[in-house]
């Protein structure tokens, strides 16, 4: 048995033992794309590799009316049932009933059907653990959670509650957001779940900095110049677009899943692993982040490029739209390991290809013995292939005293080709099921990074800042290079790089 297997089998106990071998997982909201691109199949995962309970049953909720038949075309629609083995198996599992939001009548015909479920399927009273998972808009998230408790909540179980982002829009609406989820729930029964909390590289990142001697004394202003954290997606927001005009560059990624990796990057070492711990390290960290000025943020929004539309072409788009597609925005945070270094957060849609990284470049060396040495920088690939890589200089092989750019390479599926990473929903859903809150985000750390933005976001509404335009496909607005500049940055990516070859003339 490997150490990995050690370690599955190890929280497949702590399943069994917080739930005691039982647990209705309700879907609320089942008939939407999240649920049927995300959340189902990471459960079929989850049944496949034999996670959950033996009296598992999953209840899908949502206002749509359909058949059995009509529901098990959804939940299989993101998953290849020609190719994975289980997915009669697991659809026998897989129930559904209809019902309204915002109507007491509709939960308590879900209680109903829950327990009706529970009792066709030998669940015990002891056995009868839920877990509520919303994939609904975000306007209905206090509706249906309030519902949820005072409804269908199983009093003596265990009870959680899973909401996806966003979690408000800025600072008011998010305090009343906390105000109303917590004044019926009970905290540690609340999971706000950012998935790329769930990613591997974001889980590894405490373990890279805090479990290697060599980072931790050059992890600062002395020897690092700029942080650049960068999310690109190749594709507009063609469907999407009435939900994406309500929010944003800056609120859809930014202030969100990239702030997860801003927080991990810069946090200050906890006490000790413990999600409290961990928490109060971000927490801290936010509070000396300086609020984000205009000046130091830069706009975009794509235009056609030949067949592939603008994002104004989208008919759920607003006319006129000054939305940002795209934005880059620079964190400076206000304590002695980080001061004067700028942290340059980008995301963009329609980009020119998909990527989700962290490129930490480290200051030139004083006094340059090799002309035009190039920096060293740390990359941290969060997707679409997990890797760590460091670039550095070294003598080019044979004869020749040129300086060659090279890494010391850590790709995950080369050196773990065996290993089965889990997706970021697998692993969250997992961590609900044991109680463990360590990969999700907690209310005071929050507050603190709507603090950080709200200024930002209030002012490019009042001042209406239009965006810059680019090309759809392309890297982003014309001025971007221009702008990261400004900030110290040198563009080495991996395409001005001549790297090293096996077969190299010496």
């Amino acid at each position: 048995m490997t150490g990995n297997d050690t370690a599955i089998n190890k929280i497949k106990e702590q399943v069994r033992k917080n739930l005691n071998g039982g647990v209705s997982i309700v879907i609320i909201g089942a008939s939407g794309d999240l649920a049927k691109k995300k959340t189902f199949p990471a459960l079929f995962k989850l049944y496949q590799q034999k996670f959950f309970p033996e009296k598992t049953q999953i209840i899908g909720y949502a206002r749509t009316e359909m058949d059995d038949e009509e529901y098990h075309k959804r939940v299989t629609m993101s998953i290849d049932t020609e190719k994975e083995e289980g997915v009669k198996d697991f659809l026998k599992i897989c129930h559904y009933v209809s019902g309204q939001y915002d109507e007491d009548d509709s939960f308590k015909k879900l209680n109903d059907f829950v327990n009706d479920v529970e009792k066709k399927n030998g669940v015990k009273d002891d056995q009868k653990n839920r877990i509520f998972y919303l994939a609904v808009p975000a306007q209905v998230y206090v509706p249906v959670s309030e519902r949820c408790k005072k409804f269908v909540y199983q009093d003596g179980a265990y009870n959680a509650l899973i909401v996806e982002k966003p979690f408000g829009k800025d600072s008011d609406t998010y305090k009343q957001f906390a105000k109303d989820i917590y004044g019926t729930w009970d905290r540690n029964e609340v999971y706000l779940i950012d998935h790329y909390l769930g990613k591997e590289l974001l889980k590894n990142m405490m373990n890279l900095r805090f479990a290697n001697t060599f980072f931790e004394p050059m992890w600062n202003s002395k020897y690092i110049d700029n942080v650049q954290i960068t999310l690109k997606e190749p594709f507009g927001c063609e469907g999407r677009g009435g939900y994406f005009d309500e929010y944003g560059a800056i609120r859809d990624v930014i202030q969100n899943h990239l702030l997860q990796v801003f927080n991990l990057i810069a946090m200050d070492r906890p006490k000790d692993a413990s999600p409290e711990a961990v928490a109060e390290e971000k927490t801290k960290l936010l509070n000396a982040v300086k609020p984000i000025k205009l000046e130091d943020t830069l706009l975009g929004q794509y235009t056609r490029n030949g067949d592939k539309p603008a994002y104004q072409e989208d008919d759920t788009v607003e006319d006129g739209s000054l939305t940002s597609t795209f934005a880059t925005v620079v964190l400076w945070i206000d304590n002695e390991r980080w001061s004067n270094v700028p942290f340059i957060i980008k995301s963009g849609k329609a980009m020119d290809n998909y990527k989700c990284e962290a490129r930490i470049q480290f200051k030139k060396l004083p006094g340059d013995l090799f002309k035009d040495t190039p920096r060293n920088e740390l990359v941290i690939n969060i997707e679409p292939d997990e890797a760590v890589y460091l670039k550095l200089n070294s003598k080019h092989p044979g004869y020749s005293d040129d300086n060659l750019v090279t890494d010391l390479d850590l790709t995950y599926k080369e050196r773990y080709d065996n290993l089965k990473i889990p997706k970021a929903y697998e692993a969250l859903i997992v961590d609900v099921m044991r109680g463990r809150h360590a990969n999700f985000v907690g209310d005071d750390e929050l507050q603190a990074s709507w603090r950080v933005f709200t200024p930002l976001l209030h002012q490019i509404e009042k001042e209406k800042i239009k965006p810059e335009p680019y090309p759809h496909g392309t890297r982003g607005p014309e001025k971007l290079d221009e702008f990261v500049k400004k900030y110290g940055v040198e563009r080495l990516s991996d395409e001005d790089y001549e790297w090293p070859s096996k077969d190299l003339d010496g």
